[in-house]
């Protein structure tokens, strides 16, 4: 799963990033309205956490033109508003949800699955190809009833080709999808990590698509 945090208080953003990893979630950081914009019209994210009062342009505004740009990721609104007007305001411009701080890290962990689930709940959380089986909620990977053990960078990389079965991902898709905004990745960084699931599944679970990418059916 990857997610944007946008967030002016560095030390909260920083802090809920480095929980988030402990998931084995991809995070990316934004710290004013401006530059989390760019980033939720310009990537691809499975949730977006939003503060409200953000330096050069706030909550409200970013989930408003979001949504008038047909971006319909999901909006986890947090903030230190809590009043009731601005509840109504924040759902009404377009979030899914709204957690007031402080808050307990265990209950933002909670609201980002619950919201996350909801556009999937017709899919379960285990994966099954051929042979090789992922559990999306314990992360746990079998192969050949065998469960295997692998990296967290490893297993975000097998998540998200397992979730596009049957498609062709380019290594550029995988760099966005599974390393963060800031990581400087090189195409060949990819193949690594695609020899290393080779080594631990057999080569012929991941098909090389000569001039594409990479595809797992």
């Amino acid at each position: 799963m990857k997610i944007l945090i946008v967030e002016d208080e560095h030390k909260i953003a920083t802090s809920i990033k480095k929980g988030f990893e402990q998931e084995s979630w991809i995070v990316d950081v934004a710290f004013d309205g401006e530059d989390g914009f760019d980033l939720a019209s310009s990537e691809e994210y499975d949730l977006i956490i939003l503060d409200l009062m953000l330096p050069k342009m706030d909550g409200f505004t970013i989930s408003k033109n979001l949504r008038h740009l047909n971006i319909h990721t999901p909006i986890l609104i947090l903030t230190a508003k809590g009043e009731i007007d601005d509840r109504v305001m924040g759902l009404n411009s377009g979030a899914d949800d709204y957690l007031i701080k402080p808050f307990a890290f265990e209950e933002l962990v909670a609201r980002v699955r619950a919201i996350t689930r909801r556009p999937k709940e017709v899919k379960n959380e285990i994966i099954l190809i051929r042979n090789l089986e992922i559990n999306t909620k314990t992360q746990i990977v079998k192969f050949n009833k065998e469960q295997v053990n692998l990296s967290k960078k490893e297993y975000q990389l097998l998540e998200y080709m397992m979730k596009n079965s049957g498609k062709v991902v380019s290594k550029n898709d995988i760099i966005s999808h599974v390393w963060d905004y800031e990581s400087n990745i090189l195409p060949n960084t990819v193949e690594v990590f695609i020899k290393y699931l080779r080594n631990k599944l057999g080569k012929e679970m991941i098909k090389t698509i000569r001039g594409f990418g990479y595809r797992i059916n």
